[in-house]
């Protein structure tokens, strides 16, 4: 590109830093961000009971009325500091084994209150919810939240160094779902609300004998019908429920016993399995996990001849990119306190992976896991995650080892600097290791600027130049703007194995601004106004990839939205045939795209939800649309069905380049009651020969922490990231699995 072309790049990148320092020193300090009404107490008072209240859903034991109720919330979405539009009670007492919530949402129509969802750690976005968030250490980092739908369903997770995580459609949620704690809820609705009573035992906290007991505390109430959040502590919209260091404080619980979490659990397995071209298989295998705090701050997590046959299968992708595809992991023992290990290299690359160890990254098929160890925790201000699994050999993939270090050492809420070393040993002979080693920090200023960096490098057999990565961006965020600036340089060689990475050999240059305004216009809660600049050249200075994109995105008060992009222009050089579709592949060469996106999401609130996407324009010298429509039917709290369906319409000018391409899904669900549930996924996708593919399972969850599964699976459970879309290996396979947590 010539120094005219670079500058042009450059100019609109400054322009947006300008524009943000404009804001600082122009406007008046937080103006839109000063709550109207001041809380100065930020203590919420335990209050200790000789045995445990009544758990039935309701607040009519009177031990719940010796607590003293927390009361003042205050709404972060619509109205900022604004006093609630319905009253929230939340009582707090414990005994020397648990802690108890006693919950009260008031409701002025409670026929409005919304709870169709009875199957655990699902979603609760849709239905009204309330979200009990726990720093038991008191680090004002990480957290457990609980949560809890006016059926008494539950969903709980954990925050780790203030970041939530983000589901499958890449939106924020409160906390990362991986984790899952042992704890009981029940709930009723009434005739003024509905209420909730919550018992969390101090061994699902980890949390050992102590004299007196100072916890991070929040709450937070969601109202489905008006689309609110309200919050006691952290109500700023820049802040929200995972700012564990603007949590308030949870005083009075004293003298309590010994809490320490130590669970085993093994599992028995009966399983068919055939593959394509392979004799069927009858195991009957067994293996164990073990969790064990070695203290308040130290959880060890062991795993024996692992197992993920009821970790739910992957939804299907059709890649029409040149580079690999993230999905994100869904098996638990790599996603309990997976957020220690986080070392993001930018957009949804990761140093670390899991999904490379353990499933073929190619098929999709999966690799048996002899076992691992994990070691999550803090000591002191250093938070630390050590996991070490082994694999054995299977079809293509040999033997190998995965040892993965991570520290961080906190600075102040929300910033720290960190070191991560990664080691793959392979039974492969022509790649026998592979080494990974990075820095990276981040700092907060202000409360509203973050810095984040990295420097990383890997290291294989050869040890070729050019393997390395390193990375800075400066992100600011308030009411009304949200921009970002960011440089990276990924060297031709760089090869994390055991991470992903989109593309390497690049040398890229990212702007995005983002205006938002909250007129006051009947049925709008919010417009954006995005534009966003990428240039990319590879390391040598020749145009990889270039892209600018106008948008325009506007929430509405019942949770609907429109998302469109005004312009989307791009310039993309292929090196390699790019397969698309069975024989048709796309030459190598440059392209020049511009493309178009008009969008819509209904209301929330409704049994029935849908929403929709086109995007229309020019795709490698022809034209590509693209249409996807999803819908779901919450017909009861029992019964619920979705559907999703992806047409892609290419007109290529190539031989035979004229075709279409179908990706859907249908998946059912039925509940008996909160422990024993039903769902059905059927796939289809019409660029493989097998299109159909179809997943059932039964769960019986028939006491805390164990379950029993029956499983049915035709076609894959874990997809293939990588790109061009190979083709995967077809199984189908019939497994019972029983489980059983204890205690010894």
């Amino acid at each position: 590109m010539s120094g005219a072309g670079l500058e042009s790049w450059a100019k609109p990148l400054q322009a947006t830093l300008s524009l943000i320092v404009l804001h600082l020193c122009f406007s008046s300090p937080l103006s839109a961000q000063v709550p109207k009404l001041e809380q100065p107490n930020r203590n919420a008072q335990a209050t200790a009971i000789e045995h445990p209240p009544k758990l039935d859903g309701t607040l009519d034991d009177p031990l719940w009325q010796s607590a003293i109720p927390v009361t003042d919330f205050r709404q972060r979405e619509p109205y900022e500091g604004e006093l609630p539009t319905e009253k929230t009670e939340v009582r707090i007492v414990y005994t020397r084994r648990a802690v108890y919530f006693g919950i009260y949402c008031y409701d002025s129509q409670p026929s409005g209150i919304i709870a169709r969802e009875l199957r655990r750690d699902v979603s609760q976005e849709l239905d009204d919810h309330f979200e009990i968030l726990i720093d038991a250490n008191h680090d004002r980092r990480d957290a457990y939240v609980f949560e809890v739908n006016p059926l008494g369903t539950q969903a709980d997770g954990l925050i780790v160094e203030e970041q939530g995580g983000d589901d499958e459609t890449d939106d924020e949620t409160d906390f990362d779902p991986g984790w899952d704690g042992v704890w009981t809820s029940k709930a009723r609705i009434t005739a003024d609300g509905w209420t909730a009573t919550v018992e969390i035992p101090f061994t699902t906290l980890n949390f050992t004998h102590s004299v007196e007991v100072l916890w991070g505390i929040n709450f937070k109430r969601f109202i489905r019908r008006k689309n609110e959040e309200d919050l006691w502590r952290a109500y700023r919209r820049t802040f929200g429920f995972t700012k564990v260091s603007e949590a308030g404080e949870l005083r009075g619980i004293q003298d309590i016993g010994r809490g320490r979490l130590f669970i085993v659990k093994p599992y028995g397995l009966a399983r068919y399995d055939k593959q394509t071209g392979q004799d069927a298989l009858f195991p009957l295998t067994g293996g164990v996990d073990v969790k064990y705090g070695l203290s308040s701050n130290l959880l060890l997590n062991l795993t024996g001849n692992t197992d993920f046959a009821d970790t739910e299968i992957d939804l299907q992708p059709f890649n029409i990119t040149p580079f690999r595809v993230f999905i994100p992991e869904k098996r638990q023992f790599f996603l309990e306190n997976a957020g220690v290990f986080n070392f993001a290299l930018g957009d949804q690359d990761q140093l670390f992976f899991s999904r490379q160890i353990g499933i073929d990254p190619i098929t999709g098929n999966q690799v048996p896991v002899n076992g691992g160890a994990k070691l999550t925790g803090t000591l002191g201000r250093l938070e630390l995650g050590v996991m070490d699994v082994d694999t054995r050999s299977s079809g293509p993939n040999p033997y190998s080892n995965f040892s993965i270090v991570r520290l961080k050492q906190s600075l102040w809420p929300g910033s720290y600097v960190g070191v991560m070393g990664i080691d793959k040993r392979s039974g492969n002979i022509l790649d026998t290791f592979n080494q990974t080693g990075g820095v990276d920090t981040r700092l907060i200023f202000f409360k509203d600027w973050v810095v984040d960096a990295h420097m990383a490098g890997t290291q294989s057999p050869g040890n070729p130049s050019g393997a390395s990565d390193l990375g800075a961006s400066l992100t600011y965020r308030s009411n009304w703007l949200e921009g970002l600036m960011e440089r990276r340089k990924t060297g031709p060689n760089f090869n994390p194995e055991v991470g992903f990475v989109e593309r390497t050999d690049s040398n890229e240059t990212r702007g995005d601004l983002t205006f938002k305004a909250r007129p006051k216009i009947a049925g709008i809660r919010e417009l954006q106004f995005e534009g966003f600049l990428l240039h990319a050249p590879d390391t040598r200075g020749a145009v990889s990839s270039q892209e600018w994109l106008t948008s325009f995105y506007a929430a509405l008060n019942n949770g609907g939205y429109t998302d469109d992009d005004i312009a989307h222009v791009f310039t993309q050089r292929i090196t390699t045939l790019l397969h698309i579709y069975k024989n048709i592949f796309i030459p190598d060469g440059r392209y020049h795209f511009t493309r178009h996106q008009l969008s819509y999401g209904s209301r929330q609130d409704r049994r029935f939800t849908y929403n929709f996407v086109e995007r229309f324009g020019s795709f490698y010298g022809g034209r590509l649309n693209e249409l996807s429509v999803q819908g779901n039917y919450r017909a009861s709290a029992k019964f619920s069905i979705g559907t999703s369906a992806m047409w892609d319409r290419f007109r290529l000018p190539l031989p035979n380049g004229n075709f279409s391409v179908v990706l859907a899904s249908r998946e059912g669900n039925y509940s008996f009651n909160r422990f024993l549930t039903f769902t059905s996924l059927i796939q289809m996708d019409t660029s493989n020969t097998q299109a159909a593919s179809a997943n059932l399972r039964l769960r019986y969850n028939y006491r805390p922490g164990s379950d029993l599964y029956i499983i049915y699976n035709v076609g894959t459970q874990f997809a293939s990231i990588a790109p061009a879309n190979p083709p995967q290996v077809r199984e189908t396979r019939f497994a019972v699995k029983y489980t059983y947590s204890f205690t010894p």
